[in-house]
């Protein structure tokens, strides 16, 4: 649910915003922090990044292969699935 802040800020000549410092301590952003941009009809939404399974969107105990994060619960699952088909 969106809420209304009643801060509102200008777009600089290279096209920057700044997010105000009360805003980025309850959204838990720190300097360097990635941040994801999404387009919803007339809106720019932001999101802290936080890499994520690509199967379940887990973002905890996650490994790459392949250059794609997988969660250690999906190779499991896989494993499972792929034996059983040997049967």
């Amino acid at each position: 649910m969106m809420k209304a802040t009643g801060i509102v800020r200008k777009v600089d000549e290279l096209g920057r915003v700044v997010i105000p410092i009360e805003l980025r301590r309850i959204m838990n952003i720190d300097v360097k922090d990635g941040l994801e941009i999404f387009v919803d009809s007339d809106r720019i939404i932001l999101r802290k990044y936080e890499p994520s399974c690509i199967f379940t969107g887990e973002t905890e105990d996650l490994v790459y292969f392949k250059g794609k994060l997988i969660s250690r619960s999906i190779i499991s699952e896989l494993t499972e699935l792929h034996a059983s088909k040997k049967n």
